[in-house]
Order: C-alpha cells, then sequence, then structure tokens
C-alpha cells in the first residue's frame, strides 16, 4: 500500500516547491542560481524558474534574468575556488572519476571554448564539472569570472526574454515539437552560434596575461 502512495506524495510535493520558489521570486531564483552552480544539481532549475518568472510577469524579465546570471556566476566562483585550493582531490571526491578525467581532458584541449560553451548552454552534464575543472587547472581568476558572466548574461537573458514575449508559443513548441519543427531548428542554429563563438574567443582570451 505504501509503494502506490509514495508516487502520488512525490507528485504533490514537487509543485509545492516550485510553487514556493515562484513566490520567492527574484530573491529565490537568485539562490537557486549558486545551488546550481555547485556540485548539487538542479535539473536546469534556473532556466526553468526563469522562464516561467518572465513569462508571468513581463515587465521584470531583465530583473529575473539578472538575479539568474549574478547567483549562477557567485556560485561558479566559489566551486571554481574550492576546486582550486583542494586540487583534484576535490575533484575526485566529488563527481566520478571517469567522468571527471573526460571533463579534465576536453577542458584542457578546448580551454574557453569549453567553458562557454558549458557556461552558454544546458547540458546533461553538471555545469560545476567545467568549473571545478577550470579552478583545479589553474585557469586564470579573471578570465573564468568574465567568461561565465558573459556565458550566463547571453544565457539567462536570452531565457527570460524569450519567455517574456513569446511564452505561450515556447509552451506550444515544448508540448508538440514536431508540429514546431522551425522553432527547433532556429534552437540548433542559435546552440550552433554560441559554440563557435566559444571556440572563436578562445585565442584572444588564451593570449591574454594571467592574473
Amino acid at each position: 500500500m505504501l509503494h502506490l502512495l509514495a508516487p502520488a506524495q512525490r507528485h504533490r510535493s514537487s509543485p509545492t516547491l516550485l510553487t514556493t520558489l515562484r513566490h520567492l521570486g527574484a530573491a529565490g531564483l537568485f539562490f537557486l542560481a549558486i545551488l546550481d552552480s555547485s556540485p548539487l544539481p538542479t535539473f536546469a532549475g534556473p532556466d526553468i524558474l526563469t522562464a516561467i518568472l518572465a513569462a508571468a510577469h513581463h515587465p521584470l524579465w531583465y530583473e529575473y534574468a539578472a538575479s539568474a546570471t549574478a547567483g549562477s556566476v557567485i556560485g561558479a566562483y566559489l566551486t571554481y575556488r574550492i576546486a582550486r585550493r583542494a586540487g583534484s582531490a576535490y575533484l575526485d571526491r566529488k563527481f566520478k572519476k571517469g567522468t571527471l578525467s573526460k571533463v579534465l581532458k576536453l577542458f584542457k584541449r578546448w580551454g574557453t571554448g569549453t567553458l562557454v560553451a558549458s557556461a552558454a548552454i544546458p547540458l546533461p552534464t553538471p555545469t560545476s564539472m567545467f568549473f571545478a575543472a577550470a579552478g583545479a587547472s589553474d585557469y586564470p581568476r579573471g578570465k573564468f569570472i568574465a567568461v561565465v558572466a558573459l556565458s550566463r548574461t547571453a544565457r539567462y537573458f536570452g531565457i527570460a526574454y524569450l519567455a517574456s514575449h513569446y511564452g505561450r508559443q515556447l509552451l506550444r513548441v515544448l508540448r508538440h515539437p514536431l508540429q514546431h519543427w522551425g522553432w527547433l531548428l532556429l534552437f540548433v542554429v542559435l546552440t550552433g552560434v554560441v559554440v563557435m563563438a566559444g571556440l572563436m574567443v578562445t585565442r584572444r582570451l588564451e593570449t591574454a596575461p594571467a592574473d
């Protein structure tokens, strides 16, 4: 009997958390963004909450975008700072070794491009892994903050703007993706542009003097 009631209880608790975060508004989004940049996954929580708040309160879309960006940068820097002090030992404790080795290898090869892509594009892999890899690799602090801030700004302001202006259309796309292939194609193109931009700025940022 208990196993039949458990799914229903989980189903009720999830909307309660979402409702609480919505009532907290920009403050709740700010703290959720900090948490999202830590090793604790939120499964794209700031992206979803930013879209919900911006769609519900159109005039304040830029405020929600700024809150998500600020919280994300703070959380990213905290993860970066801890990993920089603890080194690879911190990474071994917080992440799977198999995945960690791949991330470190990818980061050492592409550097800033990898950081831009991971911070600007929602990925199934926790972005905090790349933040921690940057810290463990002694990536320059000033460049790290600048890259994450610019990438997160583009991400959250883009989400908030689209949600505030095309909230209903976006919901239709999510519910019936095959009927709105044009929007999906546009998203793929924009994603490719972001990745290419990240790779293009790699050379310039990598040649700048370290702090």
